[in-house]
């Protein structure tokens, strides 16, 4: 039967090199002075796709549910009116 070494504990501080990390993400639209959502501001909208043209979601901007919600709506709203490409592809040939 092995024997445990018990001086060896480690805790969450000393493992902070983790790259999850119990870091608290605030909401970028739920500050004071914080961006209005709307589906005519075209460049706060790129900032949320990613480059193959994709919704980025939540878990990795910080968004809440209900700005993310209304963050999607917006994005949407400004790929049908083509403000927005729907791939964000472009090939010049």
């Amino acid at each position: 039967m092995m024997k445990r070494n018990k001086s060896k504990t480690y805790t969450k501080d000393e493992n902070s090199n983790s790259p999850f990390d119990a870091r608290k993400k605030f909401c970028p639209f739920s500050q004071k002075n914080s961006p209005i959502i709307d589906y005519k501001d075209i460049k706060l909208l790129t900032r949320y796709l990613s480059e193959k043209g994709k919704i980025v979601p939540s878990r990795i901007t910080g968004v809440s549910s209900k700005k993310q919600k209304l963050l999607s709506i917006a994005i949407k709203r400004a790929r049908f009116l083509s403000l927005i490409s729907y791939t964000n592809k472009y090939n010049p040939q």
